[in-house]
């Protein structure tokens, strides 16, 4: 239960609540014991009045219907703190699933883009769904059960000892095989539970990215072969859950086997107490009856076991991922003002897990307010340069100041906060049109939002929709246009107001036409911002103030538009073949 201790936070936090459950629980128990007790009490009556002890039978109807009355009233109140002990523990474990599936999620959204690269959706989502909720398991039914079994089970026994001691001894004979089984049956549930939950993970991960790339799958025509390899791999995930659930079914047979032969034992030893004359028929009876209370919490030990097994197999997993540590740490907890100078200096940057050096040596200066445009083929370092100013990286050698001051010193979340980020492939959330705009300022208007989307050139398309901006779009915006959909997110940036605005390759889905009127729409709006515009058109980029032209990581030429037409290479060559193509 090593990888379990991580959660003793959460019992500490509802301590008082449990506490309260403990003991809704322990009285429940003690008030159901008053049935075997009253039921030996009422055989020893009528015992005692067929050996004439007791002469008048009304004596002997009155007490039997008065121990009835008290087993009924036990049995009401026993189901009264019972129904406490539920709303306790049974509760309690609700807000720790709800704690937990927080706090991975948080730890999700901290952790950098390469956590993400190493991982698949779908294994992120079984761990924050399906292991969550076999720790649950652990936090209710395991705990409630085990502190019903060890109350039940410690009051029986002393009862059992105060009756009969020897009759006792001879019951508890079959507890050292059932411990000795329990032992050896949960170290195999464990392992056999790791191993599930590995290919539901597996599972889950292959049918999303089935989900997600249906069209490719369509187009090419090999749903009967992604079908095969989905079957295989879930045939190997059902293999795996039988074995688990073998070992599993082991439990309750073996615990009802156990209490069969303490009946035995009771019944056996018991009668030849009672032909000596050392016992009544009611302590033989009482025993039956505690032996048959023993069935469930015996029982309820193999189900415990493996629900505390299972639990420590996601828990590890779970574990796994919130021990990572994130990659880009906030070091300035102070606020940053931004104003938006960038100057990159002989910065050099390798992905860790291509082990590619996208950028190399690569040194620029943008003024506050100006337009720095990027050009290049792909491949490059377009992308890895925006990617680095909203600092989703961090550099290898080098420097990354922002107004001067190194991008580790600046507050993070006052600089994305100031970044108006139009990504290359276009990202839009399964919502409303106005809802994927607002998320850049979810305080925004509906006028700021039309507002924003004609900027973007893209009201026009949004008013042809029969719903107009409360147009639900599907997963990742797959019911727009490519075109569209860049559009969307472009009304999305400006709608922020940030104070540095990027574009990475935001319009290589719309025409020229679209192009020149979204670029005069751009370049009235970010007169007085820092932008950074990436793109594989140089008539995009010709009023920026910079352009610098990567090549294999390096800047190959840098200057304005006038400069570079000036100058035989990559730009001038560029500009040349695409004038040559739109006339």
């Amino acid at each position: 239960m090593k990888a379990l201790k991580y959660l003793n936070k959460y019992l500490f936090k509802y301590r008082y609540r449990l506490v309260f459950g403990i003991l809704c629980s322990v009285i429940a128990q003690i008030f159901s014991l008053v049935m075997p007790r009253l039921i030996g009490q009422s055989l020893k009556v009528v015992e005692q009045y067929q050996k004439g002890v007791v002469s008048n039978l009304a004596d002997v109807k009155h007490q039997l219907f008065i121990n009835i009355l008290f087993i009924i009233g036990a049995v009401i109140v026993s189901g009264i703190f019972t129904f406490g002990m539920r709303q306790m523990i049974i509760v309690v474990s609700r807000y720790i699933e709800f704690d937990l599936k927080n706090e991975i999620y948080q730890q999700y959204q901290r952790l950098s883009l390469n956590f993400y690269k190493k991982n698949k959706t779908g294994d992120l989502m079984n761990r924050i769904s399906e292991d969550v909720s076999q720790v649950r398991m652990y936090f209710g039914p395991a705990i409630m059960y085990s502190i019903n079994m060890l109350t039940l089970f410690i009051i029986v026994v002393a009862n059992m000892i105060r009756i009969n001691t020897e009759l006792t001894l001879y019951t508890l004979i079959p507890l050292p095989i059932l411990s000795l089984s329990i032992y050896i049956l949960s170290s195999v549930i464990n392992k056999r539970s790791t191993i599930v939950q590995q290919y539901l993970s597996k599972l889950t991960a292959y049918a999303q990215e089935t989900f997600s790339g249906i069209n490719v799958i369509k187009a090419y025509g090999i749903e009967s072969k992604n079908y095969e390899e989905f079957d295989d791999l879930a045939e190997i995930s059902k293999k795996k859950n039988i074995s688990l659930y073998k070992a599993q079914a082991l439990f309750f047979p073996l615990m009802i086997l156990l209490i069969g032969i303490s009946n035995i034992f009771v019944v056996y030893f018991g009668g030849m107490q009672y032909l000596k004359g050392t016992i009544s028929l009611s302590v033989i009876a009482e025993f039956i009856i505690y032996v048959n209370m023993l069935t469930w919490p015996v029982a309820v030990v193999g189900w415990v076991s493996s629900m505390v097994q299972q639990a420590e197999a996601s828990q590890k997993r779970i574990n796994e991922f919130l021990e990572v540590a994130p990659e880009i740490i906030n070091y300035q907890l102070n606020p940053s003002k931004i104003n938006g100078e960038i100057e990159f200096k002989n910065v050099t940057f390798t992905y860790d897990d291509t082990e590619i050096t996208a950028l190399k040596n690569v040194s620029f200066k943008v003024k506050a307010g100006k337009t720095l445009a990027i050009l290049g083929k792909t491949g490059s370092g377009k992308s890895t340069i925006t990617n680095l100013i909203s600092r989703l990286y961090d550099i290898d050698s080098g420097e990354i100041l922002i107004d001067g001051v190194p991008i580790k010193e600046v507050n993070l979340k006052n600089l994305r906060e100031n970044i108006g980020f139009v990504p290359q492939d276009s990202f839009l959330f399964s919502d409303t049109i106005a809802n994927n705009i607002r998320f850049g300022n979810e305080d925004a208007s509906i006028e700021m939002i039309i507002n924003a989307a004609k900027q973007a050139y893209i009201h026009h398309n949004i008013e042809e929709f029969k719903d107009g901006y409360q147009t639900l779009i599907g997963e990742r915006g797959v019911t727009l246009s490519g075109g569209q959909k860049q559009r969307v997110s472009i009304a999305r940036a400006l709608i922020k107001d940030p104070q540095i605005l990027i574009f990475d390759d935001c319009l290589s889905a719309v025409d020229t036409e679209t192009e020149e009127k979204i670029l005069s729409n751009l370049n009235k709006l970010i007169q007085h911002k820092t932008a950074i515009i990436v793109s594989h058109r140089a008539s995009s980029v010709k009023n920026a103030d910079t352009i610098i032209v990567l090549d294999e990581g390096k800047i190959i030429q840098q200057g304005t538009h006038l400069e570079l037409l000036n100058i035989n290479g990559y730009y001038q060559d560029l500009y040349a073949q695409q004038l040559a193509e739109q006339n």
